[in-house]
Parts: C-alpha cells; sequence; structure tokens
C-alpha cells in the first residue's frame, strides 16, 4: 500500500528505523539473505494493494522462525472472515479497521492482534525484558509471558502515543463487525463477478483478481481464502492514464473515491492517488502502471455495477 511504503521508506527512516523491501515472490533463500543482524521482524500483507498479490505464508512463515524474528501481517483486505493468519503461522496481526471491519466509512481505527506464539526472551528484544521505569521496573516478559508485546503496547506505547479511537468511533466499528461476515460475503461474490466481466470485455487490457483462474496467485488464493478472495480487484484499461481518465467521468453508480472496503462501489488511479507519492520509477517497480484502475467492489447488484462499467467501458 503507497501509505505504508511512505511510512516505511521516508518517515520510519528519519527516525532511525530502516527497512529491507522483498518481492513477496521471492525465494526463502532470498528472504533469508535479506536479514541483517539487527533484524526485528518481518512485515508482509495478506493481499496487497492495489497488485492483489496473495502472500505466500507457510515460506514467510519459516523464513521468520529460522531467523527467530515475529513474522507480522497486515490482514486489512482479507479481514479475518476470509483469512485468520495466525494459523498460518503469524505472530502479530493488525488492521486498518477503517476499511471493512468498519465498512461504511464513518469511523478511523486500526487494531493489533498478537497470537502470543512468539519467544520474546530470544535475547532481541531488551524493551520487553529489560526494567521498565514507567512501571517500577516492571520486566514485560516476567510478568505478562506469551502476552508481553501486547502488555508493553497497550500499557506503555498508547499511553504516550495516544493512537487511541474515540469512543464513538469504537461504537461505529463494533456495528460494522457485526454484519462483517455478510458484507465480505458478499464483496466477494461481486468482485468475482465483476473480474470475469472485466476480463472478457475487448476495452480492457489485463485483469488482477486472485479469485480468477488466470491468476498466478490462484492456487494460494485457494489456500488461504477459501471463502473469497476479497473486493477489490485492478484492471489495466487500453489508451492508458488518459483513457482511465475517460473512463472514471462516464460513470454513474460507482464513486471516485480513494478510500475501499466500502458497500458502495469506488474508484480511482493509484498512480495519481494513492501512490502519488512514489517516484514514476517506483511506481513501476511497485506494479503501478498507467493504465491501472483499482476498484473497490460494493455490496450492491452485481448486474447493476457490471451494467455501470459495461456502459463507462464503451463511452471512452
Amino acid at each position: 500500500y503507497g501509505g505504508t511504503f511512505n511510512l516505511y521508506d521516508v518517515s520510519l527512516r528519519k527516525l532511525g528505523i530502516e527497512f529491507t523491501f522483498i518481492n513477496p515472490d521471492a525465494s526463502l533463500e532470498e528472504i533469508k539473505a535479506c536479514a541483517k543482524s539487527n533484524t526485528k521482524a518481518i512485515f508482509a500483507e495478506t493481499l496487497s494493494n492495489p497488485n492483489l498479490v496473495v502472500l505466500d505464508f507457510e515460506k514467510f512463515a519459516k523464513a521468520a522462525k529460522e531467523l527467530d524474528i515475529p513474522f507480522i501481517v497486515d490482514n486489512t483486505l482479507a479481514t479475518p472472515y476470509l483469512c485468520r493468519p495466525i494459523e498460518h503461522g503469524a505472530n502479530i496481526v493488525i488492521h486498518s479497521t477503517t476499511k471493512y471491519a468498519d465498512g461504511h466509512a464513518t469511523s478511523l481505527g486500526g487494531i493489533i492482534v498478537d497470537g502470543g506464539n512468539f519467544n520474546w526472551d530470544n535475547g532481541k528484544f531488551p524493551e520487553l525484558t529489560e526494567p521498565d521505569d514507567s512501571y517500577h521496573g516492571l520486566r514485560y516478559v516476567e510478568t505478562f509471558g506469551s502476552a508481553a508485546y501486547i502488555a508493553k503496547a497497550r500499557a506503555h506505547l498508547l499511553r504516550d502515543y495516544g493512537c487511541a479511537p474515540s469512543p464513538f468511533n469504537a461504537y461505529l466499528t463494533n456495528l460494522g463487525l457485526e454484519t462483517l461476515h455478510l458484507r465480505m460475503e458478499r464483496h466477494s461474490y461481486n468482485a468475482l463477478k465483476l473480474a470475469e466481466f472485466l476480463e472478457n470485455h475487448p476495452r480492457v487490457e489485463w485483469v488482477k483478481y486472485p479469485g480468477l483462474k488466470s491468476s498466478p496467485y490462484y492456487d494460494l488464493a485457494q489456500k488461504y481464502l477459501p471463502k473469497g478472495q476479497s473486493g477489490i480487484l485492478s484492471f489495466g484499461i487500453k489508451g492508458g492514464a488518459e483513457a482511465g481518465k475517460q473512463l472514471i467521468k462516464h460513470f454513474k453508480l460507482v464513486h471516485l473515491v480513494v478510500h475501499l472496503g466500502d458497500i458502495r462501489t469506488c474508484i480511482l488511479h493509484p498512480a495519481s492517488t494513492t501512490h502519488r507519492q512514489l517516484s514514476e520509477a517506483q511506481q513501476i517497480k511497485s506494479g503501478i502502471l498507467p493504465e491501472m484502475i483499482r476498484v473497490s467492489i460494493g455490496i450492491e447488484d452485481i448486474d447493476d455495477i457490471i451494467e455501470d462499467f459495461d456502459n463507462a467501458l464503451k463511452a471512452v
């Protein structure tokens, strides 16, 4: 995701925290070769945005275990309904609840889920094993055991950094979670139907959706996301960026919005919005092509969605 890339490549680097970027298709040996003596974790996304690469959990979990570092997974696009990363070797899972968890574009938030399945007492995490002066010398591993990480995150870091949602935002997120299973089924169903339609449309160059049998990630999707592959897809329109700009003007049902994970179908041009902070070379390296259009498919009637896309494509 463009925001994540900028946080890791620019903002945190200024604070002395460095990241080594790895191709998700890298081999186990290549992943391990990228690790340095001070590498603290492996971070990955279940589904990448907007290229829809499906994470090979088995490969990355094995690398993290052999390196004796935690495996952190952003599961925002898949949600816990479609994929449960901890069951596939993840140690920590994060979500932007602003997306599918809320589902209605009403609140901002994020969550951390600690699997309680990592040994923090391995000599690499002194913040968790040495005394915390702000809590009378408390040692997190000694006191909380396998829950040491999440205990520190809540008791210390949350207190100091204040990254907590308002009560009303929490209330709205809880309301959204009550219908998550129903929405994700519909999002996934609609996305697959739209992907199949676009794949056969004469004005579409290519389609990226892991539920398509033509996707290079189809087998991984069936392994890790058997109940559905979420509601995000990308496609390339013939005619490049200019054709994409024209296309967006001709929708009636679909909204031009940067947000995703909404009950309403939204569309955008990644190169000029979500990934605009990347240089052209970085965009190409990240798979952000000029003709790419990203779609967050809502839960409207699929026939209405397809009709709107068909009319807009014909109007270009």
